[in-house]
């Protein structure tokens, strides 16, 4: 459009007077409520959704979430902002520096939505402090948790949170494995038992497998990984072999709230 004359090409190459925007169209909602309907917006209003870590795919998946109309928030995670976040966080940038993330994802939700309600954890999320932590939260919001998302990256302890759900029966989505992965195309959201080509999904299996749960609904890559050799001199302990690509983690957060959005305001396909 060219403002100055207040013209408006349009898709047949004719240029003409610029379209008015229907009533309602300034609203911050006005684009989502098309697609998610009344009842959609309304559920996404009232819902709670707990978010397990704020690093590439946790802090990604936060900013989709707040912009699609969800509620009430609880963030859980205890690093700071680091030079080594910048390829991939949201909340990662020069001015952020040595900030909690908390309170970073905190500011920022609040900035897109002043109504959105944010509760947050300074806290690791680990299985010998999980149920208590878990507990605090659930009371902090009404007795209310629509949905937990597992956004960290400790095998043992998405093993457990997987345990937790399936014994409270919670509705869990859980991020697999984003490093040395380099093709979006191959990411996909599937249950755990249907997963390929990921070392995480095939660990997760196994252990699942071990422990009887039968079902935990995940977003993964099934791209073989990119070979990428271990640093000279590191000790085995140390993951100097993993590589991340910019775009990755955070194209697996916003899978992940798709999801969940479509979950909660009953729209499109989406996984019970």
């Amino acid at each position: 459009m060219n403002a100055s004359e207040n013209t408006y090409a349009y898709p047949n190459g004719i240029a003409g007077p610029a379209p008015e925007p229907a009533p309602g169209d300034d609203a911050a909602d006005s684009r989502l409520r098309r697609i998610m309907g009344d009842d959609g917006m309304d559920r996404l209003a009232n819902a709670t959704v707990m978010v397990l870590g704020l690093g590439g795919v946790g802090s990604s998946c936060v900013e989709a979430l707040v912009r699609g109309g969800v509620g009430r928030l609880v963030l859980i995670d205890r690093d700071m902002v680091s030079p080594s976040n910048v390829n991939r966080q949201v909340i990662a940038f020069q001015s952020t520096m040595g900030r909690r993330k908390i309170d970073v994802m905190r500011e920022m939700c609040l900035d897109i939505n002043p109504n959105v309600h944010v509760v947050t954890k300074h806290s690791f999320v680990l299985a010998e402090t999980f149920d208590d932590l878990y507990a605090e939260c659930l009371e902090e919001c009404d007795g209310r948790i629509d949905f937990v998302l597992d956004c960290i990256d400790t095998i043992s302890t998405k093993i457990f949170i997987a345990e937790f759900a399936q014994k409270h029966g919670l509705r869990l989505i859980s991020a697999m494995g984003a490093a040395n992965k380099l093709q979006p195309e191959y990411l996909r959201a599937s249950d755990l038992y249907e997963t390929v080509n990921d070392p995480i999904s095939r660990i997760m299996r196994k252990e699942c497998r071990k422990r009887g749960i039968k079902h935990l609904r995940v977003v993964y890559s099934c791209e073989q990984p990119v070979p990428v050799p271990v640093r000279e001199g590191a000790p085995r302990s140390e993951r100097s072999n993993l590589g991340t690509a910019s775009y990755m983690p955070p194209m697996m957060g916003q899978m992940i709230a798709a999801e969940t959005l479509r979950a909660i305001a009953h729209v499109g396909e989406f996984a019970d």
